[in-house]
């Protein structure tokens, strides 16, 4: 009977453990101990075969983990969850985490700082709480927003941003952020505007992480062909002549849940809602009928409207180690950091290698130099939509804009109904007939910058 007791009191002390601790405002008790950080003080105290060139032994580099250096963790899931912990037990006390999501049951099995008790609470909030409570003097304070919540001043206020996130739109925003906030003198950056990203991702038994020095190495941008490329169909082809299921799934999620916002005004498409997925797999279903397609499932509405990635534990724990260790490197300058793409897969044995992801010239995002389009001029704007959404650029949202006659003028823009509706037909006009020359500057406006990327058309004979 006292066998079968102790593993039940072990779990409930874990589970209030959290509770009971006292809090010093918020973050963790106060007051260190002898001994507490010889573990760092070892990389950072003394040399070594592979320690950085420049590396000078210290106590310095120590103290700036602990009372200076600032953190920015993006993600509060998977990767996030392990992230904290890593950090907060490697000495960084000043700690933000963002995150805009809630508890999940499914999240329990893997997100490790979360217990039963916290379904429905926010992420970041939950999060910053356990690892506040179990780690003395570390604070860690949390924002339930989105990322694009926050200005160029919230973002400059850190010496590291490090990512767990699973979309590639918000790590492509968050990219074109860091971009913003660098600066130029005679064409030379001054290396002080540049906050070093580091970037995890995992999916299954695969992974990877990445050392991004924004305008000195290669950015998201630089290598968008490395994720995978979302899906896209012409709107022309979504609105007016639907040939396959997904066309009709996309109809009602891009276009008719804006229009009828079946759930009260503002409220926005949320794949993990039942009712939300039931909604738009019905109306679906009812336009697919009109077209006499078949093939719309309720469980095809879900794979469209979300993309699940799935999530192993273990391959969180790896990721996120790695990039625990290159905010540490970085941070204290004691090591080389990677350079710069670490990619590890556990699918069969284990296997991990690194190579130098090389900066593009022409990228949309850290280049300085601007971006040339070429197409005829009889050449429709849908195919100018068409190449922003490719597997180049993966825009998702286009917003085409144009000064013409002196007025800026709206080409394209899906993201709002009625302008919707009253600018489809230029995707199907030619350039030409939109009035655009040669040389003309097209302004596009998309969720994955936060910034408006210029484009200079060049007709071709």
């Amino acid at each position: 009977m006292a066998d079968a007791e102790e593993p039940e009191k072990k779990r409930r002390r874990i589970e209030e453990l959290p509770d009971e601790m006292a809090v010093n405002g918020g973050c963790g008790e106060t007051g260190d101990w002898e001994g507490r950080w010889n573990h760092v003080k070892k990389f950072l105290e003394r040399s070594g075969p592979f320690t950085h060139p420049e590396f000078e032994p210290s106590n310095e580099s120590l103290q700036f983990l602990l009372e200076t250096c600032k953190l920015l963790v993006v993600g509060a899931g998977g990767l996030g969850c392990e992230l904290l912990k890593n950090l907060a037990l490697s000495g960084f006390r000043q700690i933000h985490v963002i995150d805009m999501d809630t508890i999940d049951v499914s999240n329990l099995n893997r997100q490790f700082l979360f217990r039963p008790k916290d379904v429905g609470r926010p992420k970041a909030e939950v999060a910053a709480d356990f690892i506040n409570a179990r780690i003395p003097d570390c604070c860690v304070t949390p924002h339930f927003k989105k990322i694009q919540d926050f200005d160029e001043t919230f973002y400059r206020e850190f010496h590291i941003i490090v990512c767990g996130l699973d979309s590639i739109i918000a790590r492509r925003w968050l990219n074109g952020m860091l971009m913003s906030l660098l600066n130029y003198e005679d064409s030379v950056l001054q290396q002080s505007t540049v906050i070093p990203l580091i970037d995890g991702g995992t999916e299954g038994f695969k992974g990877n992480s990445r050392v991004i020095l924004p305008g000195m190495t290669a950015c998201v941008e630089c290598t968008l062909e490395l994720y995978p490329p979302q899906i896209n169909f012409p709107m022309c082809t979504i609105a007016s002549m639907p040939r396959l299921p997904e066309h009709c799934i996309e109809y009602v999620r891009i276009l008719q849940w804006p229009k009828e916002q079946p759930f009260g005004e503002g409220v926005q498409l949320d794949g993990d809602d039942p009712e939300h997925i039931e909604w738009i797999f019905t109306n679906s279903l009812e336009r697919a009928n009109q077209f006499n397609i078949r093939g719309v499932t309720y469980r095809l509405t879900q794979g469209v409207v979300k993309r699940i990635i799935p999530a192993v534990a273990s391959t969180n724990a790896v990721i996120a180690a790695a990039c625990a260790t290159e905010v540490f490197k970085i941070a204290t300058s004691a090591y080389i950091p990677l350079n710069n793409y670490l990619v590890f897969n556990d699918v069969d044995g284990l296997y991990s290698y690194t190579f130098e992801a090389e900066k593009k010239e022409n990228c949309p995002a850290c280049s300085q130099l601007p971006q040339n389009i070429q197409f005829p001029s009889s050449a429709k704007l849908q195919e100018v939509l068409d190449y922003l959404t490719n597997d180049t650029l993966q825009m998702k949202a286009p917003a085409i804009t144009a000064t013409l006659e002196g007025k800026n003028k709206t080409l394209y823009l899906q993201t709002v109904t009625s302008i919707e509706e009253r600018t489809r037909p230029n995707l199907c006009r030619t350039l030409k007939e939109l009035g655009l020359v040669d040389g003309q500057e097209l302004a596009v406006a998309d969720v994955t910058t936060p910034q408006t990327v210029l484009f200079k058309l060049h007709f071709t004979a």
